[in-house]
């Protein structure tokens, strides 16, 4: 991937990290974890063929408002490897609980290796120093890609796969949605910036498992979720 003039002057500078962002909750407090930490963050997203394609729009508006390079990559042609999840495919998405038996169809295969290994070869393109990732506790019981065992061994392949060592950071890996939130909280941060809904459209639906885990976040700091809806739960 050829760099731009303006992203190899700032990648001479040091503290760089690749964040893997999607849009959504979890790697929005991750993108703004990176830069209270110190980094000069390069975000990164992806277009796979999500239903929910939407929440790009919100990662490059908050992007072009924090001034950060931002590059959304169109990998839409895996898709015809990785068929059978209702993210990418004609299948529903779930209106149910965010638990394992409900969630496994939004499971895209593969997905987080092959994210992981893009943002780690722009992060040695660029120089960068660590790529931050978004996995979370609550997402151990679903997807295989998120659980500590996952990470751990990437973080691991990741320091050995280059001349330069690239350490794969997942901040809130023991983290529940809930303690994400909280973290967001204190750094004050606008999550009407955000999409989660596993549909695409106007509005979230309030209804989907994605959508539910949202919500029972906010509910459990005494908040309202600043997102639109179109539907609540009673």
């Amino acid at each position: 991937m050829k760099q731009t003039t303006a992203e190899n002057d700032q990648a001479n500078t040091s503290n760089i990290a690749v964040v893997i962002y999607s849009g959504g909750m979890d790697s929005f407090t991750v993108l703004n974890r990176a830069i209270a930490d110190g980094f000069n963050v390069y975000a990164l997203s992806f277009n796979y063929g999500q239903r929910h394609s939407k929440e790009l729009d919100y990662a490059a508006n908050v992007c072009k408002k924090l001034g950060i390079p931002h590059k959304i990559v169109d990998i839409r042609a895996i898709n015809t490897l990785l068929a059978g999840s209702s993210l990418t495919s004609d299948i529903s998405v779930p209106d149910a609980e965010y638990a394992e038996a409900n969630m496994q169809s939004t499971v895209v295969p593969n997905r987080n290796m092959i994210l992981l290994s893009l943002a780690i070869g722009y992060a040695v393109s660029i120089d960068a120093d660590e790529v931050y990732y978004g996995a979370h506790a609550g997402d151990h019981d679903i997807y295989p890609d998120c659980r500590p065992e996952f990470v751990e061994a990437m973080n691991t392949v990741s320091q050995l796969a280059n001349y330069k060592a690239i350490p794969v950071r997942s901040p809130y890996l023991h983290s529940s949605k809930g303690d994400i939130l909280a973290d967001g909280i204190r750094m004050n941060l606008d999550y009407a910036e955000t999409w989660t809904c596993y549909n695409g459209r106007e509005r979230a639906c309030g209804k989907c498992s994605a959508c539910r885990e949202r919500l029972a976040a906010f509910a459990a700091h005494g908040l309202t979720d600043p997102l639109a809806y179109e539907d609540t739960l009673p």
